[in-house]
């Protein structure tokens, strides 16, 4: 009985380990250790303390809810952990700016040997798509931020690259644009899209954070897996 009872304690104190509580849009929300390693990481790879300490850390500062997508961890094997931030979440985090003033974003392509920046994903069946571009306005600034970006640095001829060039192309553009435009509020977050991340599985983890005063943390986790789904990123 005693035992169990120090694996439990164990157990808690693993679950907790790291434990940071900030607010997102009104709403509480808690992220340790144990928590971004079960259901926040994503390609398998073991990811350092350091690793989750700058993930937690990022997460905080920029009131970002990764339990919604907005951000998560990817390690494959041995290689580095990204952090990776979805484009919505860098638009919010733009809007709440009180010198954001709007953004244009498109396609680059060539037609009839010349180039030309279409607004939009849309371009004819004779175009050449070649790359991506973006302008982001500030109130005080006389001149816009503007991000150009070639399709071949980013065409991983993954799936969802095959299906959909345009509108990948043109997210890579609006991020950095975003990006460069807001350096402190956006700095350190990058897109799936510029980070080049395969076609990997993903827990949803929709429940995992929702506040239950009366169960402990390790109960909320384990009691909140739920099937694994296919996400293309």
């Amino acid at each position: 009985m005693e035992k169990t009872e120090s694996k439990e304690i164990e157990k808690t104190k693993s679950s907790e380990k790291g434990l940071v509580v900030y607010q997102v849009a009104g709403q509480e929300l808690k992220l340790s250790y144990q928590i971004v390693r079960d259901f926040l990481t994503k390609g398998g790879g073991n990811v350092t303390d350091q690793d989750l300490v700058q993930f937690i850390s990022i997460c905080k500062f920029n009131q970002l809810n990764p339990f919604l997508n907005e951000a998560y961890l990817v390690k494959f094997g041995s290689a580095p952990a990204q952090m990776i931030v979805s484009k919505e979440a860098l638009m919010k985090r733009a809007e709440q700016c009180d010198t954001y003033d709007g953004i244009q974003g498109g396609v680059i392509v060539m037609r009839g040997g010349e180039q030309v920046e279409l607004e939009g994903c849309f371009y004819l069946e004779k175009d050449t798509l070649v790359g991506g571009w973006a302008k982001v306005y500030r109130k005080d600034r006389k001149y816009p931020v503007v991000s150009k970006v070639l399709l071949g640095e980013y065409d991983k001829k993954q799936s969802t690259w095959n299906e959909k060039k345009s509108t990948m192309i043109s997210k890579v553009a609006k991020v950095q644009a975003l990006r460069e435009a807001f350096p402190t509020q956006l700095g350190a977050m990058y897109s799936a899209e510029e980070r080049g991340v395969q076609d990997i599985d993903f827990v949803d983890v929709s429940n995992v954070n929702r506040e239950n005063k009366d169960t402990p943390i390790e109960q909320q986790e384990s009691g909140s897996k739920e099937e694994t789904k296919k996400i293309e990123i």
